[in-house]
């Protein structure tokens, strides 16, 4: 497994020398490939406890992410990679589960970044994590990373990574199901589980060198415990959540959630949005629905 740590001090290293927004600009066509290992037991365990995960015999829907990520961050941080990892947001992630997994399988990851777009507020890269067993396609996710820069609809400021870019579609609450108390080190207990150390996520104080007046929480956190709360989550399918506003640590937040998805908000602030996919049950894969 590459170091993430490795790849965020690269990242700091390499990301003053790129310019986002750059005419032309293309994405190199590298893969990075994890071959099939077995599934650490101890990081995976530490993972279900911090965000809630209590199913023993099958893998959360979100964890072939964490274990991919060190990839895209290699992937993001090379040298012709056309976008500086500084200051990039996370703004989207799609997951699709086509079988289920469990703990004791050793899947194999490719991750590659699959398109450069441009955006109200910059430019957006979506980055692609595969798993396969046996060559056979079990579990995919493309996420987007935002690159804010000046664009013809004004400036936008590239001097730190936060808050995180305004949606301005509004969207219906759903309705309260449990409120949570974020304690101020959550960051740093996630981090421990995930291996994703970002300064922005540790402490007050590293925060604020990128913007942020406290260290916020991890939006993949936010996402994996939406869907642990979720009745029976091994039955989801897929999910498509939007990060919408970061989490201030510590903080209180409402869980909310109906049968089609989850909202993570607090104070008049919605941070996360969320879609989930049940697969077709039989009578519904008779007739061609999903």
């Amino acid at each position: 497994m590459p170091s993430l740590n490795a790849a965020l001090v690269r990242g700091a290293v390499t990301s003053p020398f790129k310019r986002a927004g750059r005419p032309g600009a293309t994405l190199p066509a590298d893969r990075a490939v994890l071959p099939a290992a077995p599934i650490a037991a101890g990081p995976l365990a530490s993972y279900r406890r911090i965000c809630g995960f209590t199913e023993p015999d099958t893998l959360p829907l979100t964890y072939p992410h964490v274990l991919g990520f060190p990839l895209a961050m290699r992937l993001m941080t090379a040298r012709r990679f056309p976008l500086p990892v500084v200051g990039l947001v996370h703004t989207w992630i799609e997951i699709t589960r086509h079988r289920t997994l469990h703990p004791a399988d050793r899947p194999e990851l490719t991750v590659y970044a699959e398109s450069l777009a441009p955006h109200r507020r910059g430019t957006e890269v979506t980055m692609v994590t595969e798993a396969r067993l046996a060559g056979e396609p079990v579990w995919e996710s493309r996420s987007g990373y935002l690159s804010r820069h000046e664009t013809h609809t004004g400036p936008v400021p590239t001097t730190h990574t936060g808050p995180a870019p305004t949606h301005t579609t509004p969207v219906p609450e759903l309705p309260a199901v449990a409120e949570w108390r974020l304690p101020g080190d959550l960051g740093r207990r996630y981090g421990a589980a995930s291996g994703d150390r970002n300064p922005i996520h540790l402490y007050p104080l590293t925060a604020r060198l990128f913007g942020f007046p406290r260290a916020i929480a991890h939006g993949m956190w936010t996402v994996a415990r939406c869907l642990a709360e979720t009745p029976e989550p091994h039955e989801v399918h897929g999910v498509r959540a939007d990060f919408r506003a970061p989490v201030l640590l510590p903080a209180t937040v409402t869980y909310a959630a109906d049968a089609t998805g989850f909202q993570l908000r607090s104070a008049g602030r919605l941070h996360l949005t969320g879609r989930i996919r049940h697969a077709p049950g039989p009578a519904a894969a008779r007739d061609g629905r999903s």
